[in-house]
Formats: C-alpha cells, sequence, structure tokens
C-alpha cells in the first residue's frame, strides 16, 4: 500500500518494537492524509484486528480528546476489545517538515494477561486508567483543532473528486461522526465551509445518521 514518505522511514522501528515485545505487542502505522484507508502498516495486528485499507478508530476519542494529550502524543489509555480483552495503548503524531500531522504512531498491548497477575505487575501497568475525554466545550486546544481540520479536508477532498450526491454527503457525515469528529469545538463549522454547504445543512444530515427524526440509519 503506498504511504507517507515519513511513515515509510518509521517501518523498521514499527518491527523493532513488535519483535522486541513480542506478539502481544501491536504496532500501527495510520497515513491521515489518506483518513478512510489510514491503517498502511501493521505489526502483530491479531491483538486488535487492524488492517492495512482499515480507517482510523480512537483518533479523536482517545488521542485528541484525551485530558493527558500533550506535546503530539497520549501514552497509557487503555480500551477493551469486542472480545473482551484488554488493551493498553500509546499514540503519537508524525508530522513533516513544515509541521503538518500526517500520521499517526501507534502501539496496543494486550495486557489481559498481565491484569490477572496485578499484584505481581502493578508497577508494569498504567497507574491510571482515567481515560475519559473533555468536553466539546473544553476542545478548543490549537493544536486538536488543527489535526481535526487536515482530517475534515482530506475527507472531504477526497471524496469531491469522484463528484457528490446527496447520499455521498450522508455517508460522509456519517463517516465523520462515527470517527468523533463532531466532538471537536468548531467541526460543523468546518465541515460546513469545506462541503459547500450551510450548517443548517449539516445538522439535518446528522439527524439522518443518528436516526433522528424518524429516519433510519441504514
Amino acid at each position: 500500500m503506498n504511504m507517507h514518505v515519513l511513515l515509510k522511514s518509521l517501518i523498521p522501528i514499527a518491527e523493532t518494537i513488535g519483535k522486541t515485545f513480542g506478539n502481544r505487542c501491536e504496532v500501527v502505522l495510520h497515513d491521515l492524509t489518506i483518513p478512510e484507508k489510514s491503517v498502511v502498516y501493521t505489526v502483530n495486528g491479531d491483538v486488535t484486528g487492524r488492517r492495512e485499507g482499515q480507517a482510523f478508530d480512537r483518533l479523536v476519542r482517545s488521542v485528541l480528546l484525551n485530558k493527558n494529550f500533550t506535546r503530539d502524543y497520549a501514552v497509557n489509555y487503555t480500551f477493551e476489545t469486542e472480545d473482551g480483552r484488554k488493551i493498553k495503548s500509546s499514540s503519537s503524531l508524525v508530522r513533516d517538515e513544515a509541521g503538518e500531522v500526517v500520521g499517526v504512531f501507534c502501539i496496543n498491548y494486550d495486557i489481559t494477561f498481565m491484569k490477572s497477575l496485578h499484584d505481581e505487575l502493578e508497577l508494569f501497568l498504567p497507574m491510571q486508567e482515567d481515560s475519559s475525554v473533555i468536553s466539546p466545550e473544553m476542545a478548543a486546544d490549537q493544536d486538536v483543532t488543527t489535526v481535526v481540520d487536515t482530517l475534515i479536508d482530506n475527507i472531504v477532498s477526497g471524496r469531491k473528486k469522484q463528484g457528490l450526491t446527496k447520499q455521498d454527503n450522508l455517508e460522509m457525515i456519517r463517516f465523520m461522526d462515527d470517527k468523533g469528529i463532531f466532538l471537536v469545538k468548531g467541526a460543523i463549522d468546518k465541515v460546513a465551509a469545506c462541503m459547500g454547504l450551510s450548517k443548517v445543512t449539516i445538522y439535518g444530515y446528522l439527524d439522518t445518521v443518528r436516526g433522528k427524526n424518524g429516519k433510519s440509519q441504514s
């Protein structure tokens, strides 16, 4: 799969980490210049089932809106997989020479077994498991806003090349809503401007994809 040259340069680091910490340690490289197929490289991908060609999942909710996100990274936040396994995760943004965010470097470690041995391995496990996100009203951090604005630009520009129908617009809004884009303050304004639509129209699309006003999400 094609990927940004900076992410290619991180492949040896990803492989080194994965082989050092074994098959419970997954490393995922995301190329945010292609948001809807952002996963471009994985090591030990069976930890969370990440596969090349998938989209980013927890970037906005767990990283950008994590109250401990600072200096382009968030570490030791936790989540559970669909089959109930406990994952400790850390993610850092990748910027190009111009300072633009082009990717994310993620490490996911399956701590399910270690959790069962918590008393002996307490120092290894995260001491603080509060991965709560800040409210949208507080999400005015310039770095967070800049990253989300870039994501919106990339999502919309990738679709615009194909020409958009109303259904295309709805699917785009559904994708962004699913990925937490609208949790960030100002996202509605940015999306409306990029799509050349009014905020009222965007709110209407959101109501539709969320199943409000008696409309289905199918």
